[in-house]
Formats: structure tokens, C-alpha cells, sequence
């Protein structure tokens, strides 16, 4: 405790206990400011004082070093430190803290202006688009690719800042180079973005003659991009940085690839897995064999069991798309067509022939039920 008694605990003004973490102190001073605050209470020297001392006792505790201090000297170590706070003006409480008070109370106390003199962030170069086609395969198996595209360079001349060689820009008078201007009405303050500098916070008094003051001239690059195994049709990729440069030295913007994949020949996608469809002979499919289909990595020898029926599919499990966000693979559907002879040389039209004869002599129980289902149709139609 502190050999000083002029002022209270700072424990106390906010109401918390000493073990109070961040999050508690930042919540209790937020109560009482708000509570307290000027455009609240007009005219109110005991709410002022209480602003001031909960500000005061805030600033102290939620600086580890501060508070350490504290806890061990009190105000007096704090003084001897010359560590002590000073918040004699409301404006300057409202520079320190102003950044806790954001969403909703920003607008209606101007909480949110920041720091005095503090520019605004720089606002980063905006983002861009391209559109990328690549093969069935290409998206299926992951590939590289390099794309040409147009965008926004930091000038070599000045460096990005826009200021001739020799110069430099100046803090904006309007703003204060906060790049924001704050008009209060009573108890509501309105922020607007200067309108001298557009928000910079910094006025170019001597424009560079290579960008014209922008900072940026407009060059062709190239970019190697990495599209991963299992991308689909309209898959829209991210790449960070990779958009135009800011202007006045501000961050990149993001380069948004969005991708189409043409259709296969032989591949159909549905989700992870692929569809195959592979002709067969009737003798193929009555007698058995084996034979090979496509894959994605190439051909593969499967099994065709005797007496396939047409549109069987055999599953080749994890031979389909890989997993995008995740491991593994889709499988492969490869489907059996019985494909059906359109000519037919003499000795085949007899072959076949006998075979028809034979299969009337020879009827399978199930074909044989259905002959007797038809059968019994056209009876009942002519008994009407």
C-alpha cells in the first residue's frame, strides 16, 4: 500500500480485486467510464472526477509494469518512477482508451478516434480476379501454373510514398494526420474521413512525376500458383498478398483465382468419385473375362464375373478424387454396358439365330415368370 493518502486504491476506484485479470480490469473501467463520461453527466463535477480517477487508476493496472510497481510502492513508488499518470484533460483520456470502446459506443462518444496525431491505418490495394481452366486431370491430380496478370507496383521513383525524389508528404492540417475528422453534436459525435486527404492522414504537396503522386504504376507479372489435388468446377482460390499494392507504402491486396475444369472424355465427377462407363461383348458378359479400364493413373485389370448383367458397376475403392480439405481418396465406379453388335457378319446372324432357339427351349425361371406375367396381361385385356 502506498504512503500516500490523497488518492484511493486503485483497486477500489474500479471495484475489482487485487488478482483481477486484464479482462476484468478492462471491463470494470469500461463500466464506470461509460456511466461517468462528460456528455452524460453536463455540469457534473463529481461525475468528472470519477471519469478522471477511473482513467487514472485503469492506465496504472493495465500496464504489468505499472502495476507491479504499484502493488509493491504504491502512489508514491509510481511517483518516484515518474510513472505517475496524468489525465488532466478529457481529451486526453479520450486518446489513451478510446480504442476499448468499440462497436457501438464509438459513434455515440467518438471513443474510437485513436491516439492524437495517430494516422490511420494504410489501406491496402484492392483485390483481384482471375479466371484459371485447367484439365480433368490437372484438377484431379494437382498441378502448378504460371498466370500473366496486370497490377498496381510500388513506383520506383519515389518508392511507393508518391512524393517527388527530395520531398515528403506532410501531416494532414485538417485531420491532424488521424485521416478523420470527428464533428460532435451534444451527446452524439459523427466521424467522417477528412476531406482533404482522402484519409491518409498526410498531404502531397510535390507528386511524384513517374505515378502522378499515386505511388504505384501498373506493370505485367507473373505468378506461380499451386492448385491442389481435388479443386471442382468453380473453386474460387485465395492468395494473400497477391493482389494490387496499396497506395502511399499500404499492404497488398488478395488475388482471387477462380477456377474451371473441362469436362473428360471418359471421366465423370460426382463428389469424390468418378464414373467409368466401359463397354463389354455379350460373350463377355455371359461367359466372364477379364479386361482393362482407365484409371486416373492409367489402365487396370478388373474382373468381369460370368454372367454380368448390362450397367453392373464394380467399384475400384480409393482409385476416384482426392479428398480437398482432408485424407484419402473418392473411388472409382467403372459401369459394364452390354454393348449390342448393329451388323452381323452370316456366320454371326447364325450363330445367333441358334442361340435365340436355344434360349426359347431354355427359359430361366425369372424370364420364364415374367413371359407368364406378360401372358396373363393381354388374356385380361381381351376378356374387356
Amino acid at each position: 500500500m502506498g504512503m500516500a493518502t490523497e488518492k484511493r486504491d486503485y483497486y477500489e476506484v474500479l471495484g475489482v480485486p487485487r488478482n483481477a485479470t486484464p479482462q476484468e480490469l478492462k471491463k470494470a473501467y469500461r463500466r464506470i467510464a461509460l456511466a461517468t463520461h462528460p456528455d452524460r453527466n453536463p455540469g457534473d463535477k463529481e461525475a468528472e472526477a470519477r471519469f478522471k480517477e477511473a482513467a487514472e487508476a485503469y492506465e496504472v493496472l493495465s500496464d504489468p509494469e505499472k502495476r507491479a510497481r504499484y502493488d509493491r510502492f504504491g502512489h508514491e513508488g509510481l511517483r518516484a518512477a515518474g510513472a505517475a499518470p496524468d489525465f488532466s484533460s478529457f481529451e486526453s483520456i479520450f486518446e489513451a482508451f478510446g480504442d476499448i470502446f468499440g462497436g457501438g459506443f464509438e459513434g455515440i462518444f467518438g471513443f474510437g478516434a485513436g491516439r492524437r496525431g495517430r494516422r490511420r491505418a494504410a489501406r491496402p490495394g484492392a483485390n483481384l480476379k482471375v479466371e484459371l481452366t485447367l484439365d480433368f486431370l490437372e484438377a484431379a491430380q494437382g498441378c502448378e501454373k504460371v498466370i500473366t496478370i496486370r497490377r498496381g507496383e510500388p513506383c520506383d521513383r519515389c518508392g511507393g510514398g508518391g512524393a517527388a525524389p527530395g520531398s515528403s508528404p506532410r501531416a494532414c492540417g485538417t485531420c491532424g494526420g488521424r485521416g478523420e475528422i470527428t464533428r460532435t453534436q451534444g451527446f452524439f459525435a459523427l466521424r467522417t474521413t477528412c476531406p482533404v486527404c482522402a484519409g491518409q492522414g498526410q498531404v502531397i504537396d510535390e507528386p511524384c512525376r513517374g505515378c502522378g503522386g499515386s505511388g504505384l504504376v501498373e506493370a505485367e507479372r507473373e505468378i506461380q500458383i499451386r492448385v491442389p489435388p481435388g479443386v471442382e468446377d468453380g473453386t474460387r482460390m485465395r492468395l494473400a498478398g497477391e493482389g494490387e499494392a496499396g497506395p502511399h507504402g499500404g499492404p497488398r491486396g488478395d488475388l482471387y483465382v477462380f477456377v474451371s475444369v473441362r469436362p473428360h472424355e471418359l471421366f465423370e465427377r460426382h463428389g469424390d468419385d468418378i464414373v467409368c462407363e466401359v463397354p463389354i461383348t455379350f460373350a463377355q458378359a455371359a461367359l466372364g473375362a477379364r479386361i482393362r479400364v482407365p484409371t486416373l493413373e492409367g489402365s487396370e485389370e478388373i474382373e468381369v464375373p460370368p454372367g454380368t448383367q448390362s450397367h453392373t458397376v464394380v467399384r475400384l475403392a480409393g482409385r476416384g478424387i482426392p479428398h480437398l480439405r482432408g485424407y484419402g481418396r473418392g473411388d472409382q465406379l467403372v459401369r459394364l454396358v452390354v454393348e449390342v453388335p448393329r451388323r452381323l457378319s452370316k456366320r454371326q446372324e447364325e450363330l445367333v439365330r441358334e442361340l435365340a432357339a436355344l434360349d426359347d427351349s431354355e427359359v430361366s425361371p425369372r424370364r420364364r415368370s415374367f413371359l407368364e406375367k406378360i401372358k396373363a396381361f393381354f388374356e385380361g385385356e381381351r376378356a374387356q
